[in-house]
């Protein structure tokens, strides 16, 4: 017995008539009466009494019909499904993120796939860069939000958003009253930095923009990302971070633009080479509005 084997019986059952159910059919009615009597013959049932009064179903074709409609019915549901699933529609992803992207962009960006795909659900985890680059590696996560520079062959990426790092002063620092720093002023001040296995590539580089100005930052404390802020206001020293962090207004810090300009880039980040549908839906969202103040570059071909 074969699926067509069950639309041609569906067809004819509905019709009650050979002609009309070939015309749906689109094929020729030989072969539609052909086929409907070798189902018959390998069920060993009557399936149509045929007579001069027309085509009428036996007790065991009424019987067979309502499983046909239940069996095709779950068929174009499984169909449609898998479909779904193709286009993204449907399923589940895993998101990871740096703490500063909670309060820049994320919530943007997670409303706007709500609203577009209500049916896939998400999971959100706040991890340090080299947490999520392990996590994505070992498909515990599916995207992840990091800072650049990233090393790491297994992952794709692209730059969503290129913001420019502020220094994080307590607000009674005599710097404060400058409108913008030169970062040779920090030489003598106490830092606050998260520990450099939170995120290797991302701390080298505002150590490596330290020592470009001539001095190695003195680590007085080690901190989370958002904890750093505390000690700051708390007068403990000085930091280096994102702008984008000021949207969590601590009260008793002030950012100083950094003369230079220097910027840090956030990633989106995923498995290579070929991301699910889900994943690859969620990263075109993620490019369309790019993470609020971004500059994302053209994806990937």
């Amino acid at each position: 017995m074969e699926l067509r084997h069950l639309r041609y019986f569906l067809a004819v059952a509905e019709e009650l008539h050979f002609g009309r159910a070939a015309r749906r059919l689109r094929i020729a009615q030989p072969p539609l009466s052909r086929q409907i009597r070798d189902l018959e013959e390998e069920m060993a049932v009557q399936l149509f009494r045929r007579d001069r009064r027309g085509v009428a179903l036996t007790p065991a074709g009424t019987s067979f019909l309502g499983d046909v409609r239940g069996i095709l019915g779950s068929l174009d549901r499984a169909v449609d499904q898998a479909q779904r699933a193709d286009r993204g529609e449907v399923g589940s992803i895993m998101v990871g993120y740096v703490s500063s992207v909670a309060y820049s962009g994320l919530p943007e960006v997670l409303r706007a796939f709500r609203l577009r795909y209500p049916e896939v659900s998400i999971g959100l985890h706040e991890m340090p860069p080299a947490a999520q680059v392990k996590a994505l590696r070992d498909g515990e996560l599916d995207v992840g939000f990091v800072r650049a520079p990233m090393e790491e062959s297994s992952l794709d990426s692209e730059v969503v958003r290129r913001e420019p790092l502020v220094a994080a002063l307590p607000a009674a620092h005599p710097l404060a009253a400058a409108k913008r720093i030169e970062l040779a002023s920090l030489a003598g001040e106490p830092f606050i930095l998260f520990p450099r296995w939170r995120g290797p590539g991302f701390f080298d580089y505002i150590v490596g923009l330290c020592r470009a100005a001539g001095f190695s930052p003195r680590i007085a404390y080690e901190a989370a990302q958002l904890d750093i802020l505390s000690l700051v206001a708390g007068g403990m020293g000085v930091s280096i971070v994102p702008s984008s962090i000021r949207a969590v207004r601590r009260a008793g810090i002030a950012f100083r633009p950094i003369v230079g300009n220097p910027s840090a880039d956030l990633l989106v980040a995923w498995r290579a080479p070929e991301p699910s549908p889900v994943v690859r839906e969620f990263v075109a969202i993620v490019q369309k509005m790019g993470m609020g103040r971004s500059k994302p570059r053209a994806p990937k071909t």
